[in-house]
């Protein structure tokens, strides 16, 4: 190893000189086998840009690793010869070794040599032919370890492969998948092979690309099979996912009411998409992009990764320079009348998302929910409130392949549903039914807060009572300097305030001004009455949901605090500083919490005895 070779070796025949494309899917290590006593030179810039690849996580490099292995293999049994020859490349040069900069490198110490260059690169063997080096050229190797197309039937929708376990195909069509779970172990080394052959192909093959490929996780488009390998340490062992396509669908298979056509066809500009993972989401919005194509309608797409299979005609778009805010400027400048965005993670994809609608473009977005309304809600702290009617005019819930429901959105000023008085008339977005033309949810603020509340669907209180209150309470508590307010909202016009006796002068104020003005603030009226301080108050919780998270604004720091549903003790806790419980809903109390509350049933706590002395 060095700057210089080792020229006493024996030599059967003729130096060889590998690069990159040749080590990676173990085409040079069969190509050597037959000719033995030959002497390999692994060039330091080779070996250099490998290692780049392997410690970037590419798939690329750990399947190159194993090649270069077995040929160190082949020569302890004394096959063959190898030298390590000349100097590290420096940094910049392994960053550009897309542009050709370690081929070059590889090319000189061949013809330095007059060794044979061994490549299956057709722009690197042009380049030797023109330089006068000799070169091999090996074209792609038979394989004999199976294909990851190998494991699909004619209706798997996905193949999940994990290193020393049993291949699971998913069967089926959307709403009836079956998990079959195959009779055979899939090792380590197979899966490498699958690997690398994936990789490879995806470089080489038309149709295929290599989408994404990060330390540890590599994406892959081949042809219609969309791929994702991971390795550890982002995974704890090698595994390979393959999702395909199994149906392909025209808008007319959706039976879709005359109604709903006319509205996608002339007046729908803003449509989310929305359903749970494999609901057939993509199969839908393929056929509706391709029907929007058919009505001479310039269609083009935003995909990470892009594996949507719509026709020609349709341009797919990925994240330019890993940013899709990019790819919607370019967007803009092309003048398209639809575009479909496939599928929104993240604030700042909602964000593109909107910005493209509120340019006039007409967009189709979709989303993981598991309910229409969900949908909607995911924009909600992520564009301005007034906004998402705008940006979103048609929402298509699809379940099991199907479109079980389509919901409209409308921006009006209104009294909201479950308020009576008219001086509490807002801004208001209502939810409908498109079908049956009824409102569904309204969506307003409440104070600082956004609240979504169902509507002809509330059972026992409303559900604006507890948040009502709440605030009530904030108010109330600040006014007086104290914690001890307890509220109850009793109608959609009345409240009842128990403080501390000594309170009530100041609270009601010279000839009932104070009491006034706040009934004038809240829009109810307010009676109040004494709090008995001996014994414990139960008082409406508000409690927020986020980030699968239930927030139970206590008000008091620091407190032991009882929790109740329907009046009875379900678990006791203790307020954070800022007065806040918090629970997780993957938890087993913050799960049953959940449940509850999804449930309607009435959410209660009480500060624990030990803080009244």
């Amino acid at each position: 190893m060095g700057n210089y070779l080792n020229n006493n070796i024996p030599l059967k025949y003729v130096d060889y000189v590998p690069d990159t494309s040749v080590i990676i899917d173990g085409r040079f290590t069969s190509f050597i086998k037959d000719h033995e006593g030959s002497r390999v030179i692994l060039p330091e810039a080779m070996l250099a840009e490998v290692e780049h690849q392997a410690n970037e996580g590419r798939s690329i490099g750990f399947a190159a690793l194993e090649e270069l292995k077995r040929l160190r293999e082949l020569e302890n049994a004394g096959k063959i010869y190898i030298e390590i020859y000349g100097k590290r490349p420096q940094d910049w040069q392994i960053r550009r070794a897309h542009s050709g900069e370690i081929d070059n490198i590889i090319r000189d110490v061949a013809l330095e040599y007059n060794a044979t260059l061994v490549t299956g690169d057709n722009i690197q063997r042009d380049i030797a032919i023109i330089k006068g080096i000799n070169v091999e050229y090996l074209k792609s190797l038979e394989k004999e370890f199976k294909t990851i197309e190998e494991f699909f039937e004619e209706n798997t929708t996905s193949v999940h492969l994990k290193a020393n376990m049993k291949p699971l195909l998913k069967n089926g069509y959307p709403g009836s998948i079956v998990l079959e779970e195959l009779s055979y172990i899939v090792t380590k080394e197979e899966l490498e092979s699958i690997a690398s052959d994936i990789v490879k192909r995806g470089k080489f093959e038309d149709e295929s690309f290599i989408e994404m490929d990060m330390f540890g996780a590599t994406v892959i488009q081949l042809k219609n099979i969309r791929i994702v390998i991971t390795r550890p340490p982002f995974s704890d062992s090698l595994e390979i996912t393959a999702v395909r396509p199994v149906k392909k669908t025209t808008i007319s298979d959706y039976n879709i009411d005359k109604k709903l056509y006319e509205r996608l066809e002339n007046r729908a500009n803003g449509i989310l998409v929305a359903g749970s993972p494999g609901a057939g989401k993509s199969t839908f919005v393929t056929a509706l992009a391709e029907f929007y194509a058919s009505k001479k309608k310039i269609v083009k797409t935003m995909e990470k990764p892009r594996d949507l299979q719509v026709c020609d005609k349709i341009t797919q778009y990925t994240s330019l320079e890993g940013d899709m805010e990019k790819t919607g400027d370019i967007l803009l400048l092309v003048r398209e009348d639809y575009t479909v965005f496939d599928e929104m993670r993240v604030t700042s994809d909602f964000k593109v998302f909107a910005d493209l609608r509120l340019a006039g473009v007409g967009m189709i977005g979709v989303v993981h929910a598991t309910k229409a309304t969900d949908a909607i809600q995911r924009f909600i702290g992520r564009i301005e409130l007034g906004l998402i009617p705008q940006v979103i005019d048609t929402i298509l819930f699809i379940e099991s392949g199907k479109i079980s429901q389509v919901l409209t959105t409308e921006y009006v000023v209104k009294v909201p549903y479950g308020l009576n008085q008219e001086d509490l008339a807002r801004p208001v977005i209502v939810i409908k039914d498109f079908m049956k033309n009824k409102p569904v949810s309204e969506i307003y603020t409440f104070g600082d807060q956004v609240v979504v509340v169902p509507v002809g669907e509330v059972q026992g209180k409303n559900p604006l009572y507890s948040l009502a209150a709440g605030k009530i309470k904030d108010e109330i508590s600040k006014f007086l300097n104290t914690e001890k307010v307890s509220v109850d909202l009793i109608s959609d016009n009345r409240a009842i305030i128990k403080i501390p006796d000594t309170l009530i002068p100041k609270l009601i104020g010279k000839k009932g001004e104070t009491i006034s003005n706040f009934e004038n603030i809240f829009g109810v009226k307010l009676d109040v009455d004494t709090l008995d301080e001996d014994v414990n108050v139960l008082q409406d919780a508000v409690f927020e949901i986020k980030n699968k998270t239930i927030f139970i604004d206590i008000g008091s720091r620091n407190k032991p605090v009882k929790i109740y549903v329907d009046g009875i003790l379900i678990m006791q806790a203790r307020s954070s500083s800022k007065g806040m419980i918090k629970l997780r809903i993957n938890s087993d109390t913050g799960s049953s919490l959940y449940k509850y509350i999804k449930q309607g049933k009435k959410i209660q706590y009480m500060i624990s005895d030990d803080e009244k002395k």
